[in-house]
């Protein structure tokens, strides 16, 4: 006969003869039902630990019973919340209840810390631990880490890595905050596992939003992508997935008081990430995260080869292009921006990381002729360098044997000081106070609308551009490329400023916000 105290009776003993009241059949009759049994379990059955109550029952909010029919009626489903509205507990419920009456079932939680997948299986077995014997199933295996039911279905947690759930046949995959998982190993774990999924698994994948770049924000995208071949709007999106959201103001503890009273603690920023299930990079950018979110690139005009062209070629403007060299052997890429000016819109890039240092030289004097040609120029109105720390020395070697000659426009070079004695090296050579000092002008223009970029790369990479020590660099698992291309370009375009009035000019206007400036009266001077 099942147990009617718990008092110290933590797990059921699987495989038990058991005597039911009436009531105890028709509770446990509801809690089968395959339409409904998950939301009267919750409501009868769950047991919570509140941070404020204590101990009491679920009884879910209402957006909280609409995520459980979203796990329970789409296959697969994607769910973007804020912070702290309970999403981890409504799927502790949800797979506690899938185990105990689905039978013969492979649950895996997939969380992006050990914390994180522990901190679920401990809400899973505080919920089991407080259910009546009536209505729990059995255990045959029971601990931190996984549990296993007489039913022959278990759950079972782990860190999300690139092989988590290889090899397991999956019939219920639970990714919890999916969006802070790095972006390798999400894009590896979600590739492996894709395959064990096909013969029926389900998926549930929840996360409050990350950077709009990575695995969890693709999948977002396309679930939202609702309408078929025919146009006809459709409940998921063109993946199989169905995506759930829910506001901050749902939740009935929160209120416009509560909202200011965050914003005081942690700023605009991180409420509307946290909070407004915005997609703003959770890491301290280079570019201010909300401005990077406003940012969108476009698919090129032209391609060349590698080349990316976003705009037809003006005679009038003055085009800058810069190389940033690599060795070309499959690690780091190498780049080139072009930047039209006085515009200051970006118009071409090119990257990759297998082309030897000559032909990176060919394809940036491929460029500049091309500016040539479609300007009708002479050339002058091109200026071109390349970044000559280390491996740029090869760089410069190549072009010397080119020749400067045959690279339509004219090689800049940085100028160096040295007391009184003004001296040029060929290129650019970058110091970390030169880089600093590139970055908080592109960051200036960018922020302040002066300065267009075109390409969805250039901006994927700057969205991972992130402040290192004193410096900044691309965050673990990403590149920042086009980003240096970029920079040099910046500095090549200071240099430029000396020797070009119009140069000087609109540079002067978009590096700096004159709008706020009392500009100085002139002077007239008589003969």
């Amino acid at each position: 006969m099942a147990n009617k105290s718990l008092d110290g009776v933590l797990t059921k003993k699987a495989h038990q003869r058991e005597r039911f009241t009436e009531e105890q059949i028709a509770d446990l009759a509801a809690c089968s039902n395959a339409k409904t049994g998950f939301e009267f379990f919750a409501k009868k059955f769950f047991y919570i630990q509140h941070p404020v109550k204590g101990k009491c029952l679920f009884n879910p909010f209402q957006y909280q019973q609409r995520l459980l029919h979203s796990y329970h009626d789409y296959r697969f489903n994607i769910n973007m919340l804020p912070r702290q509205s309970g999403k981890t507990t409504t799927a502790a419920c949800y797979l506690l209840w899938f185990a105990m009456f689905h039978p013969d079932q492979t649950i895996l939680i997939a969380a992006h810390k050990y914390t994180g997948a522990q901190e679920i299986m401990q809400r899973i077995r505080y919920g089991y631990e407080l259910c009546p014997d009536y209505i729990r199933a059995g255990v045959v295996n029971y601990n931190k880490g996984s549990m296993e039911f007489e039913n022959g279905s278990r759950i079972v947690s782990a860190t999300t890595t690139g092989n988590t759930g290889r090899g397991m046949s999956i019939s219920l995959l639970y990714c919890d905050e999916f969006a802070f998982v790095n972006p390798g190993i999400a894009q590896e774990f979600w590739t492996s596992i894709s395959p064990t999924l096909a013969t029926g698994g389900r998926a549930i994948i929840t996360s409050t939003p990350n950077s709009d770049e990575d695995v969890f924000a693709t999948i977002w995208r396309e679930s939202q992508n609702k309408f078929d071949e025919h146009g006809n709007e459709q409940e998921i999106g063109i993946n199989g997935f169905h995506g759930f959201t829910a506001s901050w103001e749902e939740h009935p503890d929160r209120d416009e008081k509560w909202k200011q009273e965050e914003l005081g603690r942690i700023g605009e920023e991180r409420f509307r990430r946290e909070y407004g299930c915005e997609f703003l990079v959770y890491d301290e950018t280079l570019v201010n995260s909300m401005i990077l979110s406003t940012l969108e690139g476009k698919d090129p005009v032209l391609n060349m080869g590698q080349t990316r062209w976003y705009k037809k070629l003006d005679p009038n403007c003055t085009y800058v292009v810069a190389l940033d060299p690599a060795m070309g052997t499959g690690g780091d890429n190498a780049a080139i921006e072009v930047i039209e000016l006085p515009s200051y819109e970006q118009v071409a890039e090119w990257k990759h990381n297998t082309t030897p240092i000559p032909q990176q030289v060919r394809i940036m004097r491929d460029i500049c002729n091309h500016i040539k040609d479609e300007t009708k120029s002479s050339g002058s109105n091109i200026y071109w360098s390349v970044e000559n720390n280390t491996i740029g020395e090869s760089a410069l070697l190549v072009i010397n044997d080119f020749g400067e000659d045959s690279i339509a426009g004219l090689f800049v070079s940085e100028p160096i000081r040295k007391g009184h004695i003004r001296k040029f090296r060929k290129g650019f050579n970058t110091t970390h106070r030169s880089k600093i000092s590139a970055c908080s002008r592109l960051k200036n223009m960018i922020e302040k609308n002066k300065f267009k970029i075109n390409s969805k790369p250039l901006i994927s990479e700057l969205k991972s551009y992130i402040a290192s020590g004193s410096s900044y660099k691309a965050k673990q698992g990403q590149t920042d490329d086009l980003v240096s291309a970029t920079l040099l370009a910046m500095r090549i375009i200071s240099v430029l400023k000396d020797w070009d009035p119009k140069i000087y000019t609109s540079f002067s206007q978009a590096d700096e916000d004159t709008a706020d400036k009392v500009m100085p009266m002139p002077i007239f001077v008589s003969h």
